[in-house]
């Protein structure tokens, strides 16, 4: 396939990406329904037990991705808290496991509507992801074979860490050239006749990399934001250790990675759009460790028919009806009031974890 047909593809699915990503979440429920393997117990209302979670994803994903990170951030403490008030508590396997599948869906789903505004540096992403990955497999292996009272913990490291990184990172959208602040110029072609101006997206969007490595991206509304992609030395810290909790907690490397980002000068919008590349492709990743791992490290083997598909069949649609919506709310909503509330959040949930992990709660 040429170059020219190759763009020609990724422009038409990135012009009805909406329906592809809304299309995907419909053949998985489908192919749940049809052909997953299933407890040999289940009872009449087996589908419809867990529909009340559809609207708690969707608020959960939304908040999430609005703020640039993982899902399981926010969905393992629900399912370790809150869950359990109407239900009976989960496996802490369990929970990492639907958060994983549910926060891939979500968060590929976010990742190609900020692809389209044109927020992504797919470079840099791919850079990312193969430097993060070995620490995600390690991490998810790991999973099997750590006890619950060290994952407890682990997970509220995690989340202090998260907590105090939200509050240190500034997360406003200010910072970047706006074409609305004042009536600048339509932005023009590279001198090659390339890129920033490219018609294969939606409104000016495009991306120039001059021969000193500065980069010059523009949105799909115009706005212009002008970096550099070096510290990768620098990045490839947090994005380690970032994946390993990812792997073992379902959440971690989108927490680190945007802190990452943001301290090597990467404008914040264009931050958190390439980090749910990051975070959605190490998801994936994650997840299938977790549901097809447990024999390669000796721990416990999970059997594919113990995956409640009666709670993903309505988590995974409503965390892709969040990714796409959050995209539109970061350029509408102070991020930093979310990540603020988000941070006093996990910073309650990581002191809770420590009293179920000492035995105190």
């Amino acid at each position: 396939m040429t170059s020219t047909a190759t763009d020609e593809l990724v422009a038409t699915f990135l012009r009805y990406q909406h329906l592809f990503v809304l299309t995907a979440p419909v053949v998985f429920v489908l192919g749940v329904y049809l052909a997953a393997p299933l407890p040999g117990d289940i009872q009449q209302g087996y589908w419809l037990e867990y529909w009340w979670l559809f609207p708690v994803f969707v608020l959960g994903a939304t908040i999430v991705n609005t703020v640039g990170i993982s899902g399981s951030a926010l969905f393992v403490p629900f399912f370790i808290f809150l869950y359990p008030l109407v239900a009976a508590p989960l496996r802490p396997e369990t929970i990492v496991k639907v958060g994983l599948i549910s926060e891939s869906f979500g968060l590929s789903s976010s990742a190609l509507a900020f692809v389209r505004y044109g927020l992504v540096d797919r470079r840099l992403a791919v850079a990312l992801v193969v430097g993060g990955l070995p620490f995600v497999v390690g991490g998810a292996l790991a999973s099997f074979v750590v006890p619950d009272t060290v994952f407890y913990a682990l997970l509220g490291v995690a989340l202090l860490a998260a907590s105090y990184l939200l509050f240190e990172a500034d997360l406003d959208h200010g910072g970047e050239s706006d074409t609305d602040a004042e009536p600048a110029t339509e932005p023009t072609a590279a001198p090659d006749g390339g890129l920033p101006d490219d018609p294969s997206k939606p409104g000016p969007a495009g991306v120039a990399t001059d021969s000193d490595g500065e980069v010059t991206r523009v949105d799909r509304d115009g706005n212009e934001y002008v970096y550099r992609r070096g510290g990768y030395i620098r990045r490839f810290g947090n994005y380690s250790v970032g994946g390993a909790f990812q792997g073992l907690a379902g959440f971690g490397i989108g927490e680190l990675g945007i802190i990452s980002m943001l301290r090597t000068s990467i404008p914040v919008r264009v931050a958190i759009g390439t980090n749910h590349i990051v975070v959605a492709a190490t998801a994936v990743i994650a997840s299938l460790v977790h549901v097809f791992g447990g024999g390669l490290v000796g721990g416990h083997s999970i059997d594919i028919a113990s995956t409640p598909w009666n709670m993903v069949v309505f988590t995974v649609p409503a965390t892709v009806i969040g990714g796409q919506i959050a995209p539109y709310v970061s350029t509408a909503v102070d991020t930093g009031t979310i990540k603020t509330g988000v941070g006093v959040l996990f910073g309650v949930i990581a002191v809770a974890l420590f009293g179920i992990a000492s035995g105190v709660v």
